[in-house]
């Protein structure tokens, strides 16, 4: 039985309720997902239920950097900066194929949150504790030298620059191969099923009770230790236990817009200063740019967060201070997204101002949760917390300890010795179909080495829908497709970052998928309007 695979699920189920689990895991994003490896490389049997799908919350929303650490040097937090910076460096290593280095653009300006001579001792700080490769130091640039680099930038109140080193990835894919990978290990990852309250046995939970929101079942699940990583809603959780104590979650909205490349025609990623002490991404990615991102406190609907009039317009005008020739409007905008940050909260603290550290809280009952952290450092809070649990098994059960494994652990499709010649033979490859070299890129750093399978199964005239129907194939048996929102937004970011190539692929797919799934002609025409919409509300702003 292969969990991932769409036409199995209930087979999955069914199985799922029949066993006892050392670990059961509450949340799909990044943080369970690398709960779920770090158990099941130990050895243990583990389970991870999410209520929608896979990496639909913050896991899919943020800035899509696994960050050096740059701006925790504002607030002289070094180990962070080392911290992230290691982490960053077995991430590369274990997953070559999402992971892409870039080099950085830091705009120095008049009032700036960096000032010259700070910049080159933060940066030469950054360089040694983030662990940067020799050649992608820092490079401190004059006005001039940054002028050169970009042209469109603000020579009134330009100082000069510095370029640094940041790698880009794609964070709903690196979650799904987080999970992939320890499926193929032995460990179980179902979606679309919800937790709905713990059972006790002498005020000790040993499991929880769920339901599949697909088909409304409702059944329970058995487990040692259940571990709360749901990210925005570990307090939710939590409170099904009882009370939250004195620590609790502060939750901050982070919005993104993107627009056309040509729209802000950027030769490279740029992080410069909004003006009101926060700074701001613009990244290039295909022939989109995005920019990001907001921080702002959040208090609404964690299933409905909604990009305001307000983040827009604050977007823009800073882009437009730091780009003042630019002539950027939201009509502009292709598509826009918001997630939020599962923050500790504490107490006088502005949203930028608290800080990105991880917590774990334990009950009297065993429940484990938690909650803060990075994207980059996701595998230290997986081994932080699979330690505890670990501890608890040995002391309680006489499990024997096993030791944190996932430091060497390369991820599904990170298989790749030499990535340079991997695209190289794959952009000759699809060269000779007539494909695009900018679709052996994508198909490079979007899937590794099982873009190979995807292409095993490209048939048909019109390359670009041959390309999302084998996509699409691969995704439903390998993936855990259940939804053309799954495959649009999470499996290939093309809602986010190409949607105007979404009108041309929508029926051509969804008839392909409907084959796959079995769906009636009342199920296809739902989710084609389900995408219609998503297409119209990322572009509406409250």
């Amino acid at each position: 039985m292969n969990c991932l695979s769409a036409p199995e699920r209930a087979e999955a189920i069914s199985q799922i309720q029949k066993e006892e689990y050392d670990i059961l895991i509450i949340g799909g994003g990044i943080t369970g997902a690398g709960i779920l490896l770090d158990a099941t490389t130990r050895g243990l049997k583990a389970l991870l239920v999410e209520k929608n799908d896979f990496a639909s919350g913050t896991s899919s929303k943020s800035t899509k950097l696994i960050h050096g650490g740059l701006r925790y040097l504002k607030q002289l937090d070094l180990a962070l900066v080392r911290e992230v910076g290691r982490e960053r460096a077995v991430l590369y290593r274990n997953a070559p194929h999402l992971v892409i280095p870039e080099r950085m653009l830091l705009p120095l300006i008049v009032g700036g949150s960096f000032s010259k001579f700070m910049s080159r001792i933060g940066l030469t700080i950054y360089d040694i504790f983030a662990s940067v490769k020799p050649g992608e130091k820092k490079k401190m640039l004059s006005k001039e030298e940054t002028l050169s680099i970009e042209k469109g930038l603000n020579e009134e109140i330009l100082l000069g620059g510095a370029l640094y080193s940041e790698y880009r990835t794609d964070d709903s894919r690196l979650t799904l191969e987080v999970i992939k990978t320890a499926c193929n290990l032995g460990g179980v990852a179902i979606n679309y099923t919800a937790f709905t309250k713990f059972n006790y046995d002498n005020e000790q939970i040993n499991g929880i009770s769920a339901i599949d929101t697909m088909s409304e079942t409702r059944f329970q699940l058995k487990a040692k230790q259940v571990i709360n990583a749901a990210g925005p809603w570990v307090d939710e959780i939590r409170e099904n236990d009882g009370d939250l104590g004195v620590k609790k979650l502060h939750l901050t909205k982070g919005v993104h817009i993107v627009i056309p490349r040509n729209k802000l025609p950027i030769h490279q990623s740029i992080y410069f200063d909004a003006g009101d002490g926060r700074m701001i991404f613009t990244i290039p990615r295909g022939g989109a740019t995005y920019i990001g991102t907001t921080d702002t406190n959040y208090s609404g609907d964690l299933n409905a967060v909604r990009v305001t009039k307000e983040d827009v317009d604050y977007l823009i005008t800073s882009v437009k201070k730091m780009f003042p020739a630019t002539n950027l409007s939201v009509e502009d905008i292709i598509s826009s997204f918001a997630g939020i940050r599962p923050l500790i909260h504490q107490e006088g603290k502005a949203p930028g101002e608290i800080s990105r550290r991880d917590e774990i809280f334990i009950t009297d009952s065993r429940l484990l949760s938690i909650a803060g952290g990075k994207l980059t450092g996701y595998r230290k809070m997986a081994k932080k917390v699979t330690d505890m649990a670990m501890e608890r098994l040995v002391n309680e059960f006489n499990y024997k300890h096993i030791s944190c494994q996932t430091r060497f652990v390369v991820l599904q499709g990170g298989d790749i010795s030499d990535m340079g010649a991997f695209k190289s033979d794959l952009e000759k490859s699809l060269s000779g179909m007539g494909i695009s070299e900018e679709r052996a890129f994508y198909l490079t750093h979007t899937y590794g080495s099982q873009s190979l399978k995807i292409l095993a199964e490209l048939n048909g005239e019109d390359k670009e829908i041959a390309l999302a129907i084998a996509e699409m194939n691969y995704a439903i048996r390998f993936e855990s497709v259940h939804t053309l929102l799954d495959f649009f937004i999470r499996r290939t970011g093309r809602l986010f970052f190409d949607p105007l190539s979404i009108e041309k692929l929508l029926e051509p797919v969804a008839k392909r998928t409907a084959s796959l799934l079995k769906w009636n002609e009342e199920r296809i025409d739902k989710e084609i309007q389900s995408v219609k919409l998503a297409l119209k509300e990322i572009v509406q702003f409250d």
